[in-house]
């Protein structure tokens, strides 16, 4: 027996992803393998604790699924420890904090209107109400000012820095952090969660050379479910990170998710996905090339993302340009762009990522066409009609969501 409103529902979802330029930098599409295992029998079983040292009987084949993913993960990060249990990013963040700090120890990060993430310290998260949370900052070419994080440093005496952002288009000098972070005392996290499938492949620096402790979600570049996980190469602190996952903060692991997250750690040492990271990057610079050909004011980018700055270009805020570009099938998100002067809920911009749409199999050639695009529909230079043929045009070529 099913309930045939609620799988009308799935397939109009399935239509909607199928003919759909799906250009939000935290989405991605899961192989088959992934959605096989989270819709598994594995959902069936509960196993708090941790391989070797459950709750409950029963667990041998989960345990060795739960192991098989750590081993993985840290072979594909070149991590010593691992804990693949968070639920999700901010679950995972959550923990990390829980594990090296008190109520009340000074956090500093960056802002969420500079690039940071919720959990990094808003005043709307659990973060900024737990922990007291000062800010770093960009200088004016958008990157981040690392003279300026040194004096805050030395001026806030944080126990904790954090870096690793959700709307960031550079590369980090985790080094440099780590130098700070020392001359302070304080431990050093970085959130790599939009950035770890293009560490894993080598397109970027790995921060576990520098990081006391990483954390990341599983579903963004690394193309797998949706989830969290905690790296670090300290004995010490992996012992108190898997408390802090359970008993304190989880409970019953998700162990449908946790062998999900197994196979695209396995997806993510081949050959064919450093390919696919390579083909990502390519995709993200040659559609933030065409908005600068065009005259379009962007961030410009060194990973899978860049933000586009709607107001100036176009004079459409984020949150319209947002449901402009929807009615004729293009995705993305409204973003805060660094000195914001409008809301979160409105913002000056939009942020643009090609990690799913390259994982359908989209070239350089459909990123700069989807610039085109979005170019033209914004600025009125052509109908809706024009635009959704366009769009139409880019998608039939694409691999169909469930072929994947």
């Amino acid at each position: 027996m099913k309930d045939n409103e609620l799988f009308k529902f799935l397939n109009d979802e399935l239509e909607r992803q199928n003919n759909s330029i799906e250009l939000i930098a935290s989405e991605n599409f899961a192989s088959k393998e992934v959605r096989e295992l989270c819709g598994s029998i594995l959902t069936n079983k509960y196993a708090e604790g941790f391989p070797g040292k459950r709750y409950y009987g029963g667990c041998v084949n989960i345990d060795n699924i739960e192991t098989r993913a750590i081993e993985l993960v840290k072979k594909l990060f070149n991590a010593n420890y691992a804990c693949v249990q968070p639920h999700s990013g901010t679950q995972a963040n959550m923990i990390a904090y829980y594990a090296l700090l008190e109520t009340g120890d000074k956090i500093l990060s960056l802002s969420l209107d500079e690039g940071g993430h919720l959990s990094h310290g808003s005043k709307v998260s659990f973060s900024s109400k737990y922990y007291n949370v000062e800010f770093y900052h960009l200088n004016a070419f958008g990157r981040i000012d690392y003279e300026g994080l040194k004096k805050k440093a030395l001026e806030y005496k944080p126990k904790l820095i954090l870096a690793g952002f959700s709307a960031y288009p550079f590369e980090i000098d985790y080094k440099a952090i780590k130098e700070i972070a020392n001359e302070v005392n304080a431990y050093f996290m970085v959130d790599m969660a939009h950035i770890a499938g293009l560490i894993a492949a080598k397109e970027l620096n790995n921060p576990l050379k520098y990081a006391d402790i990483v954390t990341s979600t599983t579903h963004k570049t690394l193309r797998g479910p949706r989830g969290g996980i905690i790296l670090t190469n300290s004995e010490e602190i992996i012992k108190k990170v898997n408390k802090a996952c359970f008993p304190a903060l989880q409970g019953g692991p998700l162990e449908n998710i946790i062998a999900a997250k197994a196979q695209c750690f396995y997806e993510a040492l081949t050959d064919s996905y450093k390919e696919y990271i390579r083909n990502v990057k390519e995709n993200t610079l040659a559609c933030s090339n065409e908005f600068t050909r065009l005259g379009d004011i962007n961030s410009g980018t060194e990973n899978h993302l860049f933000l586009l700055n709607t107001i100036d270009s176009y004079k459409v805020n984020g949150k319209d340009a947002q449901e402009l570009l929807e009615e004729i099938g293009i995705t993305v998100n409204k973003n805060m762009l660094p000195n914001d002067k409008e809301k979160p809920s409105v913002t000056s911009g939009i942020r643009i990522g090609f990690a799913a749409l390259t994982t359908r199999g989209a070239t350089k050639f459909d990123a700069i066409n989807i610039a085109d695009i979005i170019h033209d529909y914004l600025l009125k230079n052509i109908s809706k009609e024009e635009a959704k043929i366009r769009v139409k045009n880019i998608v039939k070529n694409l691999k169909k969501v469930e072929e994947i």
